[in-house]
């Protein structure tokens, strides 16, 4: 049977892991695959670094287009990344009829409604299984392994950089700006480590997670999203304490009743607005540091690793733990897709596994809730005055909001004398409700600092 020739945009990290992958393993690709896969042409910029990795087994060009116009091309690699150039190839591959596959989380978080409208009208598969969490299969999980289920929630540690600066923060009691540092020069963390420390990495991924969990469109603007960067080394050692590990999770979930959030948001980093307050119910999305219990499997994710919970009705919460980046972890999910894409390559268009896991059709509008309404519950810290009532005060302006206290803790504060760093966990509450106790609390005279608030999450 004649081999499907592959064309590959970008020969970097990812591209040259994939070359190499497809070349070490190809007989046992082929028994998989029913027929060959051969990487048969290479676009990239850097002409002369591409021939060194693919010899005289590919045609090299600089030139991406020229890939996507040969008719002998059967499907697509784009391993380019980013929102631009990447966006308008994977178009005009799908507008030319090649199937595409993507790692390229960015592009499909922030396009991906129009790119998948474009390939179903085309009758061709836009495969991504590479874009969210590397080597781990999660996609394949999500929207084929767990299609018997409902899909309640999914949390993730998708991001292999924030996790190793968490990681040494709490072994080695060391700072963010330390942490970071130390990432930066084991090559954990880019020269500009913008996007993975400020959460936006993370909710590219999680938002295309929620969209497959819950047969919704793609829609990070909605997302809310937090990073690390405000995180402090105090708050690490007191979590420990009380039991927790703090992790930056993806978080998304379906809730079938909302209760009505409690003043104004007044939430820091980015939040959707889908007016869905009280009663209709609707998706949360969102990124930010999580405290989770020691006890729980994924506390205990460390290094630049990665892991995913997925509870469903049927199947109860599993686990998916793995390499999360890296040149052929992310190859081994690049390759993965070549095969899936071989194996239906001749299959009608509409027996096909949707993009998103459910029929185009049957997509819900379910809102994606602002983050006022999340119910979660929370770690404060707070700088006291080291007086007589002031525990009082507090815990009485949480009793006025309707929250309940679960832990207090009580540690002399290094911000000086007669001063004392009061923790508090809650119970779950509406983040509307805590943002207004919050103020309360803040404008105490015996409240010395900003207030720390750091979620929460059992996952149980």
């Amino acid at each position: 049977m004649k081999p499907i020739q592959v064309g590959l945009l970008g020969i970097g990290t990812v591209g040259s892991g994939t070359f190499k992958v497809l070349q070490r393993n190809q007989e046992e690709i082929r028994r998989r695959a029913g027929r060959e896969i051969r990487i048969s042409m290479v676009a990239d910029l850097d002409t002369a670094r591409a021939r060194s990795v693919v010899g005289g087994a590919a045609e090299v060009v600089s030139d991406a287009r020229a890939v996507i116009a040969n008719p002998e091309i059967d499907i697509v690699v784009e391993l380019i990344g980013g929102y631009g150039i990447a966006k308008a190839l994977v178009l005009e591959a799908i507008a030319a009829g090649k199937h595409v596959v993507t790692a390229n989380k960015a592009l499909l978080a922030v396009h991906g409604s129009e790119i998948f409208a474009a390939a179903s009208a085309k009758g061709v598969i836009v495969a991504f299984e590479a874009a969210v969490a590397g080597g781990i299969p999660i996609i394949k999980a999500l929207r084929e392994g767990l299609t018997a289920n409902r899909i309640e929630w999914v949390a993730g540690i998708i991001n292999g950089t924030t996790n190793f600066i968490l990681s040494e923060m709490r072994a080695k009691g060391l700072d963010f700006a330390a942490a970071l540092k130390q990432a930066q020069a084991l090559g954990y963390a880019e020269a500009d480590p913008t996007f993975d420390i400020e959460g936006i990495d993370a909710a590219h991924k999680a938002t295309i997670m929620s969209a497959i969990a819950f047969g919704i469109p793609v829609q990070f603007a909605k997302a809310h999203v937090e990073g690390i960067t405000a995180l402090q080394a105090a708050d690490i050692r007191y979590a420990e304490q009380l039991g927790y590990r703090i992790k930056l999770l993806g978080i998304t979930k379906r809730r079938d009743d909302l209760k009505p959030a409690a003043g104004e948001s007044g939430a820091s980093g980015r939040s959707g607005a889908s007016g869905a307050s009280g009663g209709a119910g609707g998706i949360e999305l969102r990124v930010h540091p999580t405290l989770v219990p020691t006890q729980r499997l994924i506390a205990n994710v460390e290094g630049a690793m990665n892991a995913v919970v997925v509870h469903g009705d049927a199947v109860g919460t599993t686990l998916y733990y793995g390499k999360g980046a890296g040149s052929e972890p992310t190859a081994s999910a690049v390759v993965a897709d070549l095969v899936d894409i071989t194996r239906l390559h001749t299959a009608d268009p509409d027996h096909r596994v949707p993009h998103l896991a459910f029929q185009p059709g049957s997509m819900a509008d379910t809102p994606i809730l602002p983050i006022a309404d999340v119910v979660t519950a929370f770690y404060l810290r707070l700088v006291v005055a080291d007086k007589a009532g002031v525990l009082a005060r507090i815990t009485g302006i949480l009793a006025d909001n309707d929250i309940s206290i679960d832990a207090v803790l009580q540690r002399e504060s290094a911000e000086g004398e007669n001063q004392t760093d009061l923790i508090i966990l809650t119970h779950d509450t509406v983040e509307g409700r805590m943002n207004q106790a919050l103020a309360q609390m803040q404008a105490l005279p015996t409240v010395l600092a900003p207030i720390v608030r750091i979620r929460k999450e059992e996952l149980s």
